[in-house]
């Protein structure tokens, strides 16, 4: 099994909450899932997407609030000019026409939503956190509460498959400096903590690091952090949303992953939600230290 994991808004310049995803996806399965996302890019765009952009493809750019607005202009095209027209914008670029950019941004609407049927389709479940930007953060060292229950879900999730299958982790690619500090983080919980060497069973805990412009699971956990970051809400959630983005969000809802681990004092079963809110990123020993 593999877990590919992308994080959003960490940089707290755009989004409206930071959101750590994690998309899930049988390893018998993943060959035939990138088949049918590179299949969707020359249906919707004429050719790969890294052929025609030279550039990294990045949900914010795909999804930003332009695209909708592009998208809806009243220029009649007719459905079998479309990827045509979307090549050509993308292949001109900056001195695209009307029609082109319209064309274009049609497609890469459908586009994404083709995309999650696809992985909808293959099995793939998701695993994220979306967490308050003023949320409290743990002690230097310690690993974030949003990884904690990335690796908890994923865990569980690997517990109903027979004992010898394994889950790897796969990072998109980071600052070299950010990549050792996680790895430091995750050695610490997986080796200094009982459930850590508990999980460890079945969640290898050295990462791999991996392009994200060269690598189809990651692309689809960008577009997966993004989404739920602007579309996915619950009630007690204060920020705001883009409505544009909910059917996708919905999809991506539908998705998670349902599972359910024993309550500490043994005492029953308490059900997992794939993905959940947090206003708090530090474990128990930060909070009873602090107070």
């Amino acid at each position: 099994m593999l877990l590919f994991i992308d994080e959003s808004g960490h940089d707290h310049h755009d989004m409206p909450c930071e959101v750590l995803a994690g998309l899930v996806v049988p390893e018998d399965n993943l060959w035939n899932l990138v088949k049918a996302v590179r299949s969707a890019e020359r249906d919707f765009f004429g050719d790969y997407l890294r052929n025609l952009r030279q550039t990294e493809i990045k949900a914010k750019k795909l999804l930003k609030r332009k695209r909708f607005d592009s998208a809806k202009r009243p220029v009649a095209i007719d459905p079998a000019e479309l990827p045509g027209l979307a090549r050509e914008a993308l292949n001109h670029g900056e001195t695209a026409n009307e029609r082109q950019l319209v064309a274009y941004s049609r497609q890469v609407l459908a586009f994404v939503h083709e995309v999650l049927a696809i992985a909808a389709r293959h099995s793939v479940q998701v695993i994220a956190s979306a967490v308050d930007i003023k949320s409290p953060r743990p002690a230097r060292g310690t690993l974030r509460k949003d990884y904690v229950y990335l690796f908890e879900r994923y865990f569980y999730l690997l517990e109903t498959l027979p004992p010898r299958d394994r889950g790897l982790v796969v990072f998109d690619e980071m600052e070299k400096s950010r990549s050792h500090v996680l790895i430091q983080q995750m050695a610490s919980y997986f080796l200094g903590t009982q459930t850590g060497r508990y999980r460890s069973s079945r969640v290898v805990p050295e990462p791999f690091f991996v392009h994200s412009d060269l690598t189809t699971g990651i692309f689809l956990a960008d577009l997966t952090a993004y989404i739920l970051g602007w579309g996915w809400r619950l009630a007690k959630m204060p920020q705001p949303a883009r409505t544009e983005l909910k059917p996708y969000a919905d999809r991506l809802h539908d998705m998670q992953f349902q599972g359910e681990r024993p309550a500490v004092d043994e005492s029953g079963m308490i059900k997992l939600h794939g993905i959940c809110y947090l206003d708090d990123l530090r474990g128990r020993h930060d909070r009873e230290g602090e107070s």
